[in-house]
């Protein structure tokens, strides 16, 4: 008969992830091993290290491709039920919306670079192309931060009057516009820049300022003003 599987509490505490997290904080473990913390227990036979370690390994090492699969895609193989799957979106929320605390009702708007942190927490992980607008203040503080449109893989169609709209609606001075590019390249397409000068146009009409428009891809995310092109 084969010896029982050793669980995580067979280990020495030392070795386990939680108490390894807890004496020197989320920063000492691997991506397995914080997997296996949310995860919180194995099923029979494998233990939660195991689990989060085939999970990943079927998910080609990607810790990004494990968390946007499907519920029904992630139960299959090495598999983890709905409860424990929900865990692991909630905990991959929580991290972006802490990157997003920029963003805030009320916040001013300071630093570009915070902003385009935010709009990458906002934007980097959805599949279809989002065309999100920041709506600030005379103060340049935040009153709202919308996504106004959603298309597909490779667009979203913008109308440039429902953005001047919602602008007076909300009674904004200035504007932010973003959107991110699935492809994972943020190089943007001439489309973007003849879209944002007729953004930048129309706004002007109402005086209203077009700040920035930032576009989000995998690893970059190029700011217009930045190019220059603002």
């Amino acid at each position: 008969m084969d010896a029982p599987a050793l669980t995580i509490r067979d280990w020495p505490v030392h070795e386990r992830p939680r108490e390894r997290l807890l004496a020197a904080g989320p920063r000492a473990l691997a991506d397995a091993e914080l997997l296996a913390v949310l995860i919180g227990c194995g099923r029979r036979g494998v233990n939660a290290v195991e689990l989060a370690r085939r999970l990943l390994a079927e998910a080609g090492g990607d810790l990004r491709r494990l968390l946007q699969a499907a519920p029904a895609e992630a139960s299959r193989g090495a598999g983890i039920g709905p409860v424990r799957w929900a865990q692991l979106q909630a905990a991959a929320e929580l991290g972006r919306r802490l990157q997003s605390a920029p963003l805030r009702r009320g916040a001013a708007i300071a630093a570009p670079a915070d902003v385009r942190q935010a709009l990458r927490a906002h934007l980097r992980d959805r599949v279809r192309e989002v065309f999100a607008v920041i709506f600030l203040d005379a103060r340049h503080q935040l009153i709202s931060l919308e996504d106004l449109f959603q298309g597909g893989l490779t667009g979203a169609a913008v109308h440039v009057g429902e953005v001047v709209r919602r602008a007076l609606a909300l009674g904004a001075a200035a504007l932010i516009v973003a959107h991110n590019h699935p492809s994972g390249i943020a190089e943007p397409s001439t489309m973007d820049r003849e879209l944002t000068e007729r953004l930048r146009q129309a706004l002007a009409l109402v005086e209203v300022r077009l700040l920035d428009h930032v576009i989000v891809g995998d690893i970059e995310t190029v700011s217009f003003v930045e190019r220059g092109w603002l």
